[in-house]
């Protein structure tokens, strides 16, 4: 009795000095510079290896790409990015800019307002928050200049209002989320929507206290000219409603709205003129592109969960936590604390991968819902996009505009990160704001 007592001991310190040593692999390779699905592949494969043999391991590796790339949920991935890249390439993107100046340029700081308000729209028709960003840096920072824009303020906009691509629907880092999680990614995706406004008017309340006396006057506002600038954003409004309408009322899941965003962006893109034979086939490899890159990091991520499950890492991290006593809120907070400090080493979608395999059992055993939670989780991702020293939304309007430095891109996201951070405790307290939706979808 005593003998099988001390080998449980062992292999109990074993276990954990393994993941912990898989851990620090897993963050060397990352510095070397190794990509991150690449990195939690080797790691994953040679932790679960070195417990079960190399047989077992071998045929993991084997069977966990095809099952992936075969999953039927995770097909919307390449849809919505294809419609993005449409969308973009159709030149979606310039008439949500234009149509905004219309409506909110009478405004003080309208133009920030307008990039904003742009970043909401194609955010509805992208998923993405980089491809968000890098967008609207080549449409709108040259106009705020243009209007006397200073290059903080301009950048600074943009950075927070590229974050919106991940939390209003469709957004693809909700859909991995629910793929992990074996949610309901329609339903996720409805839940976005009330944050998603909420966020909207936040930042632009934060350009207004924050930027208010430095910004230009706005120009007279015409209302004939606001009315018929819709007529430039009726696709996107198509595209809106048939797809989270599709998804909302029933009519379709979340990888058939897809599908059928997909089809009508290149149709419409046709039907337009704007989009010809080499430049569909040039949006259908840059999204293929893209696509096996987040599946790169998809199976990556699989593998490195079975090295996470043979050494039974999250049943100890929970298991930790909730010993800690520190009641439900302040377990939470913990939780998010760790993901915003993570988001300063690590992007967007590494980070749930990695993470909420980690702390979605913590999640659970406190009782809170996981629609919510997925929400909640995606919103304190958004913070790591706009903080230092990562913020992949600040290097990428870097590396666009490369006359405006870091650190002043940074102090401009500044009042948006404080709005965030408001808008994170709001949803916290009053949950209403994010289960509203989705309880009254059929």
């Amino acid at each position: 009795m005593w003998a099988i007592r001390m080998i449980g001991v062992l292999f109990d310190m074993s276990s954990d000095f393994l993941a912990i040593g898989g851990f620090v692999a897993l963050f060397v390779m990352m510095i070397l510079r190794v990509p991150i699905g690449i990195a939690m592949g080797i790691v994953g494969i040679g932790g679960f290896a070195s417990v079960v043999g190399w047989g077992p391991a071998l045929s993991v590796l084997a069977q966990s790409p095809i099952r992936t790339i075969t999953d039927f949920n995770l097909s919307l991935i390449p849809f919505f990015v294809l419609m993005g890249v449409l969308a973009t390439n159709s030149g979606m993107s310039r008439e949500l800019f234009r149509t905004g100046q219309k409506w909110l340029g009478g405004f003080r700081g309208g133009m920030a307002f307008s990039t904003i308000g742009a970043c909401a729209g194609f955010a509805a028709i992208c998923g993405s928050s980089v491809a968000t960003a890098a967008t609207m840096t080549k449409i709108a920072l040259p106009e705020m200049r243009r209007e006397g824009y200073p290059d903080e303020v301009a950048t600074g906009v943009i950075a927070a209002g590229g974050t919106l691509g991940i939390l209003i629907p469709p957004s693809v880092v909700l859909a991995v989320y629910g793929f992990i999680t074996e949610q309901d990614i329609g339903t996720l995706f409805i839940a976005g929507i009330g944050p998603g406004l909420l966020a909207i008017v936040m930042y632009m309340v934060a350009v207004r206290v924050a930027y208010g006396r430095v910004l230009p006057p706005g120009k007279r506002f015409d209302l004939g000219e606001a009315v018929r600038s819709l007529s430039g954003v009726w696709a996107v409004m198509l595209l809106f409603v048939a797809i989270i309408g599709s998804i909302y009322f029933g009519l379709a899941t979340a990888t058939e709205a897809a599908a059928v965003g997909s089809f009508l962006t290149a149709l419409i893109g046709i039907a337009r003129g704007r989009l010809n034979a080499r430049q569909l086939m040039d949006s259908l490899v840059e999204a293929l592109r893209t696509s096996v890159a987040i599946y790169t990091i998809l199976i990556g991520a699989i593998l490195f969960g079975y090295f996470l499950a043979i050494t039974q890492t999250p049943q100890k991290i929970t298991a930790w936590l909730v010993a800690m006593d520190i009641g439900t809120y302040g377990t939470l907070t913990l939780i998010l604390i760790f993901f915003v400090l993570m988001g300063c080493i690590l992007d967007a979608m590494a980070m749930i991968i990695l993470l909420v395999p980690i702390v979605y059992p913590v999640i659970i055993q406190l009782g809170f819902d996981p629609i919510w939670f997925g929400v909640i989780i995606v919103m304190t991702v958004e913070l790591g996009l706009i903080t230092p020293p990562v913020g992949m939304n600040v290097f990428v309007i870097n590396s666009i505009a490369r006359e405006v430095s870091l650190p002043k891109i940074f102090k401009g996201v500044l009042p948006f990160v404080a709005a965030d951070i408001i808008r994170l405790v709001l949803l916290i307290a009053f949950p209403a704001i994010v289960m509203f939706l989705p309880t009254t979808m059929n």
